[in-house]
C-alpha cells in the first residue's frame, strides 16, 4: 500500500449511476456528500477504513455547468476510477519540493463542499487541472482543522492495495519518486488504477 490514501476517485458522468455501480460491485451503498461550489460537481462517499474513503463524484444539475469539470467528468461515457489524494501538512512546501524534483502540482487551492445537513466542510488541495500520468500521480490534500470525511461515515469496506499500470511505468516511478511514494506502476497500453478492496461480498477489484 502507499502512503496512507486519503481517497480514491471514482468519476462519473452521472452520480447515480455511480452510486448503483459501487453498490452493485461493493454490495454497500454510498453515504450523500454533498455539493461542491466552485466545480459544479456533487458527491457520495463509501469509508474505505478510519481515514481513508472512496468518493463518488459527478455532475451537479442544481448548478450551473462551469467551463471545466475536474477529473474529465464531462468526457466520461461510463464511471472509473480516475486518480487519487494523498493526506499531506504544508502543501506549499510539499509542492515546492516535487518542483525541486520535476513534478510540477500547480498551484494549492481552497475548497469547500456543502454537506446535506446544511455545514461546510473546507479544506486545501492542489490544482485539480493538473493531472500528471493521467490521474496515477495524485494530488495532495489538506483537511486542516476539519473533520476527515471518513470520520463521518459507517465502517464497510477497507482498501488492500493501490497499484497503477502507464505506458511509461518508469516515468511514473520517478514523479512518484519526487513525492515521496513506493507504489507498483506497471507497463500498459493505458493508463489505469486499480484497487483492492475488501467488502462485505469479499475482496474485488475496482478500476
Amino acid at each position: 500500500m502507499p502512503e496512507r490514501v486519503d481517497h480514491l476517485v471514482y468519476a462519473s458522468p452521472d452520480l447515480e449511476v455511480g452510486i448503483r455501480a459501487i453498490e452493485e460491485l461493493l454490495s454497500v451503498k454510498a453515504i450523500p456528500g454533498g455539493q461542491h461550489p466552485s466545480f459544479g460537481t456533487q458527491n457520495a462517499l463509501v469509508s474505505l477504513g478510519p481515514s481513508s474513503s472512496l468518493e463518488i463524484i459527478g455532475p451537479d444539475p442544481e448548478q450551473p455547468a462551469p467551463a471545466r469539470r475536474p477529473f474529465g467528468i464531462d468526457g466520461l461515457e461510463a464511471p472509473r476510477l480516475v486518480t487519487w489524494a494523498v493526506a499531506r501538512g504544508n502543501l506549499e512546501r510539499e509542492v515546492e519540493a516535487a518542483r525541486e524534483r520535476g513534478l510540477d502540482l500547480g498551484a494549492v487551492f481552497d475548497a469547500s463542499r456543502r454537506l446535506p445537513n446544511g455545514a461546510t466542510l473546507s479544506w486545501r488541495l492542489t490544482d485539480l487541472r493538473v493531472m500528471p500520468a493521467d490521474g496515477v500521480v495524485p494530488f495532495l490534500i489538506d483537511w486542516g482543522d476539519s473533520p476527515h470525511p471518513a470520520s463521518m461515515l459507517p465502517p464497510s469496506c477497507t482498501l488492500l492495495e493501490l497499484r497503477a499500470a502507464h505506458p511509461e511505468p518508469t516515468v511514473v516511478r520517478d514523479q512518484l519518486a519526487a513525492l515521496r511514494i513506493d507504489m507498483r506502476v506497471d507497463a500498459a497500453a493505458e493508463p489505469s488504477l486499480t484497487a483492492v478492496i475488501r467488502t462485505p461480498r469479499g475482496t474485488i477489484e475496482l478500476t
